[in-house]
């Protein structure tokens, strides 16, 4: 299974980006799926969550009101449109693929794309 995640890139605080991430496998809508983010330094965190039904999502509290993901099961995609950018959000975001345990843990993922850059200049 191969993820392809982009859409990243420079933006100044405040700007929006659209992360999208797609598949190569024709059974996509039978996984609910995640984003994360990696700083440098840093631990991998939980971004944002999609149930393989589409229609029910989670999200981090530090992207609460900013962040939306959502599913397009007829593309084999999922995007995270980010709005209201911050400096912090400064990372490379990972889009994957849930197999099994709590949504906002990167254990619970079997397979992960292979990340997008997005800086935030402040």
């Amino acid at each position: 299974v191969q993820l392809q995640a982009s859409g990243g890139g420079l933006v100044q605080a405040g700007g929006s980006l659209r992360l999208s991430c797609v598949t190569s496998r024709g059974t996509f809508s039978s996984y609910a799926m995640g984003w994360f983010r990696q700083a440098p330094g840093k631990e991998r965190e939980f971004v944002a969550f999609i149930t393989r039904s589409r229609d029910t999502t989670y999200y981090a509290d530090s992207v609460k009101g900013r962040f939306s993901i959502a599913g397009d099961n007829a593309k084999n995609a999922v995007y995270l449109q980010v709005n209201t950018l911050k400096a912090e959000d400064t990372a490379v975001y990972f889009c994957a693929r849930h197999f099994r345990g709590t949504y906002d843990s990167p254990t619970s993922y079997l397979y992960w794309g292979q990340g997008t850059q997005v800086t935030v200049s402040s």
